[in-house]
């Protein structure tokens, strides 16, 4: 997937008031005819800057040139949740940690209905610190969606995957009688791909999820059973694979459940492959 790096460039018109030093619109190169915008479904991919595991990303969608559908998100670099999936669940926690207002998907909920609204990015006037005052209830950085909203309206319609934009999940059936765990599978689907996939699980004693308990040391794959890699590396490929190949179908299962088709994965993958496919069935 390719990087779009966009720059701001503040800019006035003659005989209009021109915004502070402080208030940087950004300079809209989104081409317009008389009738709006081409139809059509667009999409921009910001870098994970700095410190940050997030990478920014916009989809739209235009019909009778008109804005009618935008998604903002964020990827991590890591693998898992994305950010809207991520604060839904409580796991961002803007309110608690931050005391913010709102919550991050909600406040980047109002700042897509604004586009919608404005059917013009610029219309986001961010300030030096790439918030903006511009939309009521929003204190979160809008520098990025804007920037991402303009850069994808200014190349144009791409073409979609297969897939209907949206969250996923499926979980196994019941707890597994000699591990204790329930595999769960959350996919995110923007501009009909697959762009972030979370595989996990969660024990009937309850406690932490399996990803959390591997990261700790708690889990021990390689202490405990030699393996090369802790058991949430492995599954981070997995997830990975998954996304660039975009089905569950190209993860080949040998008869024990483990896949020779992914480089460094030697735990078993069949619970991942058929918990994506089920996924993704309400995705067709």
């Amino acid at each position: 997937m390719s990087l779009l790096l966009v720059a701001v460039v503040a800019a006035g018109c003659g005989g209009e008031a021109k915004p502070t030093e402080s208030e940087k619109p950004v300079n809209s190169t989104a081409p317009q005819s008389a009738d709006g915008y081409a139809d059509g479904s667009y999409y921009a991919e910001g870098a994970a800057e700095g410190d940050s595991d997030w990478q920014e990303v916009v989809a739209l969608q235009v019909e009778a040139g008109k804005i009618v559908a935008v998604n903002w998100n964020a990827l991590n670099k890591n693998g898992g949740l994305d950010k809207k999936a991520l604060s839904k669940a409580g796991g961002y926690g803007m309110k608690e940690k931050g005391n913010a207002a709102a919550e991050w998907h909600e406040q980047a909920e109002k700042l897509e209905q604004f586009l919608i609204e404005k059917q013009d990015p610029a219309a986001v006037i961010v300030n030096d610190d790439g918030k903006t005052d511009a939309v009521s209830g929003v204190s979160i950085t809008a520098s990025g969606f804007a920037q991402l909203a303009d850069a994808a309206l200014k190349a144009g319609p791409v073409e979609r995957g297969i897939y209907k934009d949206g969250s996923y999940y499926a979980e196994a059936d019941s707890f597994d009688e000699n591990s204790g765990w329930k595999e769960t599978v959350s996919l995110t689907v923007m501009n009909g791909n697959i762009v972030a996939a979370s595989w996990n699980g969660v024990h009937k004693d309850r406690g932490t999820d399996k990803v959390t308990r591997s990261k700790s040391g708690e889990y021990g794959m390689k202490e405990k059973g030699n393996a090369v890699a802790e058991w949430h590396e492995q599954a981070y490929k997995a997830e990975q694979f998954l996304i660039e190949k975009q089905d569950p179908a190209a993860i080949a299962l040998g008869d024990d459940g483990s896949t020779d088709a992914i480089s460094g994965v030697s735990i078993h993958v069949n619970g991942f492959v058929e918990l994506a496919a089920k996924a993704l069935a309400g995705a067709k």
